[in-house]
């Protein structure tokens, strides 16, 4: 009998699926259950469907100590512990959508032995409001900091763990506390509600970041300054920090859009206006909308132009193409008429869905053949490997290359003959 504390995971999405992983990982007897039955049955296979770096790697090495279940009764049976990772996406009116959370509470019936521990991104109230209706259940925020790309790395190298407990769950919060101990980092013990706004605090500080920069490069832009050199000067100064302030086309993603619109609805629920994240939200589709312009300033009309599209997926590392810029910079260009070429290294089987009258590629080359402009949309380091100077510039019809992440080598595509086009520079 395993000494470690058995856990159970609700929901084998993206952060379920590396929760329980990890979990597995530091010794623990998982148990994690999805309603997906055919999701359950390729996991248990060993196919994984989402794309995550050292993912793979460890689930194959710890089959003995995860299992995967349709049945919910299962994990209730194996853990006390049931980290609840179900989706939470907006509705119509902004609002977080809460049933399938609702759903995990009414199946655990009257059980006074389990707690739920929300892993799940939820409203601030969210947690008092379980527990006013449910007084025997144990409850505790764990809200997760993952990023997409390195998720196992986060997950096992946190900046901090935060663990939010009221009064009667305190006991269920010191085991929680107590499964992070080996991975070393600071444990922030606070109460339910604030738990819940740290994870929503912090996705909205870093999306203003985003936006912040993205506003000096646009004003760069008009002054002769390059952004990239500001930024440099700006994140040296310990108070501010070099993190999120790369200059680009706009963050995308199923946290940072979801997460900033979440807190701003929260605030007007509560009769307050939040008017520094509608700036941040404004900044950011805008600056999408930013990369037509720098075509349409070198090509004029985009009828009829073909557009190659590099990247698909919302960042590098992840296949993920929610919220994707992508999304946005192709249905633009359909609009002006352009014919677009897109290709991915990883995204492509999620994009043939999505991007709807959009030509995938086989290839970055195939993507680029032909093409009167291209955008860098992901900053994958297979596009800074490609042959610009020779393959590139041969199969272009114009040698046009708008980079929306300033990750391309500048110097040496100018020199190539390339007009190149970045952001704030």
């Amino acid at each position: 009998m395993s000494e470690k504390e058995p856990i159970g995971v609700i929901g084998v999405g993206w952060v379920g699926l590396v929760t329980a992983a990890c979990f597995a990982e530091l010794g623990h007897p998982v148990v994690a259950r999805d309603i997906v039955a055919e999701k359950v049955e390729a996991l248990s296979r060993g196919d994984v469907p989402i794309y995550e770096p050292g993912l793979i790697e460890l689930l194959e090495r710890n089959r003995e100590r995860l299992r995967f279940t349709t049945d919910v009764r299962e994990v209730l049976d194996h853990a006390q512990l049931l980290f609840c990772c179900v989706d939470t996406p907006p509705t119509y009116s902004g609002d977080a959508d809460l049933s399938r959370v609702e759903t995990v509470v009414r199946e655990l019936g009257d059980s006074r032995d389990h707690a739920i521990v929300m892993k799940s991104t939820v409203p601030v109230g969210t947690g008092r409001s379980i527990m006013r209706r449910r007084a025997d259940l144990g409850y505790v925020s764990n809200p997760e900091f993952l990023k997409e790309g390195s998720a196992v790395h986060d997950f096992m190298n946190p900046d901090r763990v935060v663990v939010g407990a009221n009064d009667g769950s305190e006991r269920f919060g010191d085991r929680v506390a107590a499964l992070y101990e080996p991975l070393g980092a600071e444990i922030v013990r606070t109460d339910v509600a604030s738990a819940e706004m740290i994870k929503l605090a912090s996705n909205a500080f870093l999306a203003t970041k985003i936006s912040f920069i993205n506003e000096i490069a646009n004003v760069c832009e008009e002054m002769g300054a390059d952004v990239t050199e500001v930024a440099r000067g700006m994140g040296l100064d310990q108070r501010i920090g070099p993190q999120f302030l790369r200059a680009g086309i706009g963050y995308g993603g199923s946290c940072f859009p979801k997460d900033v619109s979440a807190l701003k609805q929260l605030a007007g629920n509560s009769g307050y206006h939040f008017q520094l994240l509608n700036a941040v939200i404004e900044v950011n589709e805008l600056q999408k909308r930013r990369t037509i312009g720098k075509l349409k300033k070198h090509l004029g009309s985009l009828v009829g132009r073909k557009i190659a599209l590099l990247g698909i997926s919302f960042k590098p590392h992840t296949d993920d193409i929610r919220e994707a810029t992508s999304i946005v910079l192709a249905a633009r260009l359909h609009a002006e008429g352009a014919h677009v070429q897109a290709y991915d290294p990883v995204a492509m089987p999620r994009a043939k869905d999505v991007l709807v009258g959009t030509e995938l590629a086989e290839s970055a080359l195939d993507a680029l053949d032909g093409a009167d402009g291209a955008v860098l949309v992901t900053e994958w380091p297979e596009f800074a490997e490609l042959d610009w100077a020779g393959e590139v510039k041969a199969r272009m019809a114009n040698p046009l290359v708008v980079d929306g992440r300033n990750f391309l080598d500048r110097d040496a595509l100018e020199a190539a003959g390339f007009t190149y086009e970045g952001v704030g520079r």
